[in-house]
């Protein structure tokens, strides 16, 4: 599954607090950041609804209830490439 499918409404798993944790998509664009509800409670900090880049979504919940690796467009692997030589 592409993130680009990713729709409004699916659970997710993203990596952005250095550690894999649960989320909820919020928005159905397209591109470098989405817009999800994290649940960091699962590891001690906060849930809170924010921005994430695309590339630290690693899994997504399909119609069927089962997991998938999330896969990137070549826009979102050259923007992690980017951040990567800024040091983030």
């Amino acid at each position: 599954m592409k993130t680009n499918d990713i729709k409004k409404g699916t659970n997710i798993r993203t990596k952005q607090l250095g550690v894999i944790v649960s989320g909820i998509m919020m928005d159905n664009m397209k591109g470098n950041t989405r817009l999800i509800k994290t649940f960091g409670s699962e590891v001690g900090l906060f849930d809170e609804v924010g921005s994430v880049y695309a590339a630290d979504i690693t899994m997504a919940e399909n119609s069927e209830g089962m997991w998938e690796d999330v896969e990137l467009t070549d826009k979102q692997i050259k923007s992690i490439q980017t951040r990567e030589q800024f040091g983030f």
